[in-house]
């Protein structure tokens, strides 16, 4: 060991490490998706941190003991929790290729590759989705990948308050200021509104359209139309594409019409769903986007990309800078005074950035946008099969309709709801216990329901025939 990076060291290290996370992968099917473990038990199984440098296979040894056992597996093929997190092997050689350049992409000034490369893989990738030129950095707009979807919720929340109010930056929010969003909506809209200080009555919640749960647009339009007539200023409203609990697609365009009437900025919440509009057939799933202010999809949740990769456009360019932007002298360079750049350290929270770009690229690079199309489909397609399996079952019910690869099912007793729902939650722990399958619920109308999300990188029919069987055993048992 070296006091200093020795390349060559670096060089042996790194077939190690990559040997280690080969082994895993290959038998990560092995392991129970979610570990059984105690409060603490992992920390009580580290070792205090060493005095002197320790050879490099002792934390793998480590990993191996203590990290692995006590790991929830998120790219287990039996992985059907919440979203998926897809950090696929060539995600994470662009990672690995994206922290050896080690650039910190603030400024142009401070990494140029790394704001030209995001610049042109977001005008591609906007391209490739259908979304409106406005969205591109040629028509006015751009985009940028943030951390996560909870970010850019954050910061398209402070260029709408701007908007609506360019004093409250030098002035503070003025407590009448409102953001609408439906009783799906992510809890990231809540929690942009806390930080941004506005408080929690700032957040109206619009009643769902009737006989389903997407946002409903005549209800949106009388509760700002009371609002405005009450002295209060609409900000934002939050239609979503795919939400988290049943995957329902809001009106889009009929949420947009409203809102524009009364002047509030439009950001949509397509975390997951939104990249499936690469493939034209669930295009549908964008009508009215060219309406929207901001719209954001999830790179890390579907499409191959280790987390963090959160797309981000808006269609002004310069709405993000104009709530954002802050340059202490020290920033001051040639490139950003002239306003031939772009500094994305003006379109996040952070000033820092890494060079995010490179892990995406590096995806498209090797599976190609028709290879992208194909994981999608693969995934949508299974998730149909498994509907008409449910369908065909008296012991099961679909809670609400299947949205691509998410399906909400609930387990008949015939002894009614109360019983249907106990049945349904003993299913889905029993289901966990075992380690063959991890599954996470919603509640849905008041009533208990399993969801299943499929989309892990290696998740195939065998996977999901597999859940299904077990399902079932533990419905005969319950």
């Amino acid at each position: 060991m070296t006091d200093r990076d020795d390349p060559e060291e670096f060089r042996a290290l790194a077939h190690a490490v990559v040997d280690w996370i080969a082994d895993y992968r290959a038998g990560i099917a092995a392991h129970p998706v979610q570990p059984h473990v105690e409060p603490g038990s992992v920390r009580s199984a580290l070792a205090p941190l060493p005095e002197q440098p320790q050879p490099f296979d002792a934390l793998l040894d480590e990993l191996d003991r203590v990290v692995v056992p006590a790991s929830t597996h998120w790219q287990s093929p039996s992985y059907f929790a919440y979203f998926p997190a897809n950090a696929s092997l060539h995600s994470l050689l662009g990672d690995m290729l994206s922290g050896g350049l080690g650039a910190q992409g603030m400024l142009w000034a401070t990494s140029p590759a790394c704001t030209e490369v995001e610049q042109h893989l977001m005008d591609e990738l906007a391209a490739a989705m259908a979304l409106p030129d406005a969205f591109t950095f040629a028509g006015g707009g751009g985009g940028t990948i943030e951390d996560s979807a909870s970010s850019s919720a954050l910061v398209a929340l402070l260029a709408a308050l701007h908007r609506a109010n360019p004093g409250w930056i030098a002035d503070g929010v003025r407590g009448d200021e409102r953001v609408y969003v439906s009783a799906e909506t992510h809890s990231s809209l809540a929690k942009a509104v806390r930080v941004a200080g506005l408080g929690a009555r700032a957040l109206v919640v619009v009643d769902a359209a009737p006989g389903g749960h997407a946002l409903s647009p005549d209800a949106l339009d009388a509760a700002m139309a009371a609002d405005v007539a009450a002295g209060l200023r609409p900000v934002l409203v939050c239609p979503t594409i795919g939400t988290t609990a049943t995957g329902t697609v809001d009106p889009v365009r009929r949420i947009a019409e409203v809102a524009r009437r009364h002047g509030a900025w439009v950001h949509v919440d397509a975390a997951w769903a939104g990249v499936a509009a690469l493939c034209p057939e669930h295009r549908a799933l964008l009508d009215g986007v060219e309406l929207v202010d901001s719209f954001c999809t999830d790179a890390h949740k579907w499409l191959l990309t280790a987390f963090d990769a959160s797309l981000l456009w808006v269609r002004d360019a310069a709405a993000l800078p104009a709530a954002l932007s802050l340059t202490p002298e020290y920033l001051r360079n040639a490139a950003s005074e002239s306003g031939a750049v772009v500094d994305y350290r003006d379109w996040q929270v952070p000033l820092g950035r890494r060079f995010r770009a490179l892990k995406l690229r590096a995806v498209v690079h090797a599976r190609g946008l028709e290879g992208l199309r194909a994981h999608l489909r693969g995934h949508v397609a299974l998730a149909a099969e498994l509907e008409r399996w449910v369908a065909a079952d008296p012991r099961f019910e679909l809670a609400v309709p299947r949205s691509l690869a998410l399906l909400c099912l609930r387990v008949r007793t015939g002894r009614g709801p109360e019983e249907d729902d106990a049945a349904t939650r003993q299913v889905m722990e029993r289901v966990n216990a075992s380690g063959s399958a991890f599954l996470s619920h919603a509640v849905v109308d008041g009533r208990y329901v399993i969801r299943v999300a499929i989309g892990a990188v290696t998740t195939g029919p065998e996977h999901v025939e597999a859940l299904w069987q077990r399902l079932q055993a533990e419905a005969a048992a319950v």
